[in-house]
């Protein structure tokens, strides 16, 4: 596995495997793997001859307030994981070369990013967005593969890619969640062990969700109120709990097919997000 530094030297391999006749697939994140990230390397590999892993903490889509400086890092451990995943190329850059000093652009998606995660971390899609594209040119992929679980960045990029006519594939991937239902995640290094229990309430809620839906509930204000009811039998703090639709993002009334559970709350200074596609079988 080779590790490149600079965009240069990144869009020089990849043109050269373009040359080739050979296909990229990108999978990018911000590092601090588990099973849910080594997931995402294995289906890039799957669709594309070639697999690059971007590994950049990107300080444009942190807020003032959020946890940019101490979020979980370990790039020996992170590059041994990569390698033995079959990983082709780990994309490590430095912010200075992602971000010059005299950069002034940034790639805004509207609408899409107004409510759920947007309405409380203002301008976090903007710095994801506009990562992502960058990611895009530097490397030139056939496909792009992001986790489910991050669902309003999944649908924010699948829209961006559509309005720009990028030639890009882009792979949702199911959430990998822990044997007790907790959805991976490297901020869950954050929490306690008494914290990490109380976490679980997210799952019961889908788990909840799902059977009520079963049942034939179809009005998202009763069923709002029944999640909200069991999120708050924990020690969390309900950020936003919604029902919209997996494709606009648009609040439902009446729950139909393509209906997703959306969830953000906070367990001790822990932020945690988690959703469900209430009509998808698993």
């Amino acid at each position: 596995m080779e590790i490149i530094r600079t965009p240069v030297e990144m869009s020089g391999w990849a043109n050269k495997v373009l040359a080739a006749g050979q296909t990229i697939g990108l999978v990018p994140t911000m590092g601090f793997f588990h099973e849910g990230h080594l997931s995402l390397m294995r289906k890039a590999r799957e669709k594309a001859d070639r697999t690059v892993v971007s590994l950049f903490v990107n300080p444009i889509q942190f807020g003032a307030n959020e946890d940019l400086g101490r979020y979980p890092r370990d790039f020996s451990r992170d590059s041994q994981l990569a390698e033995t995943e079959g990983v082709d190329v780990l994309f490590a850059p430095e912010a200075r070369d992602m971000y010059p000093s005299e950069a002034c652009t940034r790639v805004i998606v509207s609408g899409l990013t107004d409510g759920l995660c947007g309405a409380s971390r203002p301008g976090h899609f903007a710095g994801v967005t506009t990562v992502v594209a960058k990611l895009f040119h530097i490397i030139k992929p056939y496909c792009a593969v992001f986790g489910r679980k991050d669902f309003q960045q999944l649908a924010v990029i699948t829209r961006m890619v559509a309005d720009l006519d990028w030639d890009v594939e882009i792979v949702g991937h199911p959430i990998v969640r822990e044997a007790d239902g907790l959805a991976m995640s490297s901020r869950n290094t954050y929490l306690s062990a008494s914290e990490r229990q109380s976490a679980l309430c997210l799952f019961r809620a889908i788990a909840h969700a799902r059977r009520r839906v079963r049942e034939g509930l179809v009005e998202a204000e009763v069923l709002l109120q029944e999640v909200e009811w069991l999120l708050l039998q924990e020690s969390v703090t309900i950020e936003y709990v919604s029902f919209v639709d997996q494709a606009t993002l648009r609040p439902q009334a009446v729950l139909r097919k393509g209906a997703v559970l959306a969830m953000a709350i906070k367990v001790g200074a822990t932020r945690l997000i988690d959703n469900d596609n209430l009509f998808e079988e698993h």
